[in-house]
C-alpha cells in the first residue's frame, strides 16, 4: 500500500461561494490543485466554470470563502485576503493568463507584448525582451518577435499570448477558452504550445474549455454544474506534447 503524503496543493480553495444578485454562480465549492497538475474546468454555459478561474485567480473577489496560492518558492498567500491592488500585483507577478482572443496590445510588436508583464515587474527592457524572445523562440516564433498582432495568424497570436503567460515563470497558468477561436488543425498545435511549456516544466494548468479534445489533453477533469463541483476526476492525459519547451 502507498502511503507516501500526497504534494502540497499549489492552489486550494473552500466554500467559496458567489452570486450576481439572485443567480449563485458558485455554491460552497471546495477545490485542491496539485503542482504540475492540468485541470480541464467543463461545464454548460451559466455553469460558473469561468467565475470560479476568476475567482481562483484573484480576478474578482468571492462572497465568502477563501483561496490559498502556494508558490514555488515557499511563500503562501490567501488572495481572498488581499485588496484588489494586491490581487492585481499578486496576478503581475505569480500568475499567467491565456485569453480566447489573446488580448495582445496592437501597437505592440511579439516581443514587447511578452516583455511588458517583465518590465512591469521591474526588470529592465534589454533582459525583458531577451527572454521574451527566447520564449517566442521556444514556441516556434523565432524570427516572428517584430511583427505586430496584425501580422501574425490566430495561432501566432495566441502562441504569443502563451509566451506572455510563462514569461514571468508564474507557478499557475490559467487558460479561457484558449483554442475557441482557431481552426482544429490551429488548436492542435497551440494546445500542445501551452501544454509544453507548462506542465511538460513542472507548472500547474487550469483551463476553461468547451472543447473535448481539450479536456481530454489534461490529466484531470472538472465539470460544474449550477454553481457547484458534478465530478472531479483523474484521466489519462491524451495530449502527449509533440514538442519540449525548454
Amino acid at each position: 500500500m502507498n502511503t507516501a503524503p500526497l504534494t502540497p496543493p499549489v492552489l486550494a480553495a473552500r466554500g467559496l461561494t458567489k452570486a450576481y444578485g439572485s443567480t449563485h454562480a458558485l455554491t460552497g465549492v471546495d477545490l485542491e490543485i496539485r503542482p504540475g497538475e492540468s485541470v480541464a474546468v467543463m461545464g454548460p454555459s451559466g455553469s460558473g466554470k469561468t467565475t470560479l478561474l476568476h475567482v481562483l485567480s484573484g480576478i474578482i473577489a468571492p462572497d465568502g470563502g477563501r483561496v490559498t496560492l502556494a508558490g514555488a518558492d515557499g511563500t503562501v498567500h490567501e488572495v481572498t485576503a488581499l485588496t484588489e491592488e494586491q490581487r492585481a500585483r499578486l496576478r503581475r507577478e505569480r500568475l499567467g493568463f491565456v485569453f480566447q482572443e489573446g488580448l495582445l496590445l496592437p501597437e505592440l510588436t511579439a516581443v514587447e507584448n511578452v516583455a511588458m508583464p517583465l518590465m512591469l515587474n521591474g526588470v529592465d527592457r534589454r533582459a525583458a525582451e531577451q527572454t521574451a524572445a527566447r520564449w517566442l523562440g521556444s514556441l516556434g516564433l523565432a524570427g516572428m518577435e517584430d511583427r505586430r498582432p496584425g501580422e501574425l495568424s490566430g495561432g501566432q497570436r495566441q502562441r504569443v499570448a502563451i509566451a506572455r503567460a510563462q514569461a514571468v515563470e508564474p507557478d499557475v497558468v490559467f487558460a479561457d477558452e484558449p483554442t475557441g477561436a482557431l481552426d482544429s488543425d490551429t488548436s492542435e498545435a497551440v494546445l500542445d504550445s501551452l501544454i509544453a511549456s507548462t506542465v511538460a516544466r513542472g507548472r500547474t494548468l487550469v483551463v476553461v474549455t468547451h472543447d473535448p479534445s481539450v479536456a481530454a489533453a489534461c490529466s484531470r477533469l472538472i465539470r460544474v454544474r449550477d454553481g457547484r463541483i458534478e465530478s472531479d476526476q483523474a484521466q489519462a492525459a491524451a495530449g502527449t506534447t509533440r514538442e519540449q519547451v525548454r
